[in-house]
């Protein structure tokens, strides 16, 4: 249910209004708009409940939740959610940019893609440290090294630093190093997981199960909404179909329809979702004339000599280029792309390479 509050209501009351929530079994979420407050009182629903409420002379209105998902419904919350952290926003008209190689493999790779990256408009750089693999001999990641390169290379640019947690054990490490906490496809449903990181304050980049349908997809999210933090981006990554010409198939209607179930930000992986690189230009442009939030592509110096997804990775060349013809397409619309938020002292390309070289050596 959500409890809609009068108008003019004070901190206290909602206070004393939420704890009434709780004191009926159920969980008080707080949600402060621009013109009113409102609590999600979410819970197995008992009868009476919701008479019990209006009663209260503080409440306008009790309004059933219809959705699955409570707490990620545009029901309970009208206004989009805004993610900001560092160098990177995302939501409401900001389109966000995630570049960068899919793994981390030397420092001076992680950072030569940090400038780049930066100097052609992304606002935050993603790099895996662990990285999950199919076949259990593929390149794994160079764990906490690569954390630390990671943020070697945020020293130097500035750029916030998005990578992925794998498993509840590894939570509070990669929360150390970080600025968003990514969830990978496989983990989508790992509920001991997404509750681990829904105890931090840290926001979540949660992928698209290849498999999952949207509900399921929206729940996931509900699980580390449920714990706390209200920071959660989804992120379309692509399904598995009977098509074979890509390496999954990307479904950009996804991004109007979430936007009409929920106020959370959604952001396209046109990398992951086509496994083609010729491909991750067109659907990145695609991706945003739809409505998209942000973008998380996957950047290398050297494509050919990635360590890992070799064949969709750009080269920073073309993720010049893919920027340009992006930020034209989201200008239409109104958005804005690629704002950087700067986080530190970090200058023109000269300063972030003179940074670099410091680090390097």
């Amino acid at each position: 249910m959500i409890v809609v509050l009068k108008k003019g209501i004070e901190e206290s009351v909602v206070n004393t209004i939420a704890q009434r929530v709780e004191d009926m079994g159920l969980k008080a979420h707080v949600i402060v708009g621009t013109e009113r407050t409102v609590i999600a009182a979410v819970g197995d629903k008992r009868n009476g409940e919701q008479e019990t409420l209006e009663s209260y002379p503080e409440v306008e209105k009790v309004v059933p939740i219809l959705a699955p998902y409570k707490i990620a419904s545009l029901e309970t919350r009208q206004e989009h959610t805004v993610v900001e952290t560092g160098s990177l926003k995302m939501g409401n008209g900001h389109v966000g940019v995630i570049a960068g190689p899919c793994s981390v493999e030397t420092e001076e790779q992680i950072l030569e893609s940090a400038v780049r990256v930066k100097e052609a408009g992304a606002t935050a750089l993603r790099g895996g440290a662990f990285k999950p693999r199919t076949s259990p001999y593929s390149f794994q990641g160079l764990k906490e090294v690569g954390l630390q390169y990671l943020a070697a290379a945020r020293d130097a640019t500035g750029l916030a630093i998005v990578t992925e947690v794998m498993t509840p054990e590894h939570v509070d490490l990669v929360a150390r190093y970080s600025d968003v906490m990514q969830i990978g496809a496989r983990n989508m449903q790992n509920y001991h997981l997404l509750q681990a990181v829904g105890e931090v304050d840290k926001p979540v980049l949660l992928k698209r199960g290849p498999a999952a349908t949207i509900d399921e997809f929206l729940l996931a999210a509900e699980y580390i909404l449920d714990r706390g933090n209200p920071n959660v981006i989804l992120c379309e990554r692509g399904i598995r179909t009977f098509e074979a010409h890509t390496r999954f198939t990307l479904p950009l209607a996804t991004v109007p329809y979430l936007k009409e179930r929920t106020h959370l930000p959604v952001v396209i992986d046109p990398s992951h979702g086509t496994g083609i690189a010729s491909l991750v230009k067109p659907m990145s442009r695609a991706a945003v004339a739809a409505g998209a939030d942000g973008l998380i592509i996957e950047v290398h110096p050297n494509p050919k000599e990635a360590a890992s997804d070799a064949a969709q990775t750009i080269s920073c060349e073309a993720f010049a280029e893919l920027m340009v013809e992006c930020r034209k397409v989201a200008e239409a619309l109104g958005y804005q792309m690629g704002d950087f938020v700067a986080t530190s002292s970090t200058g023109s390309r000269e300063d972030c390479n003179r940074v670099v070289a410091e680090e390097i050596n």
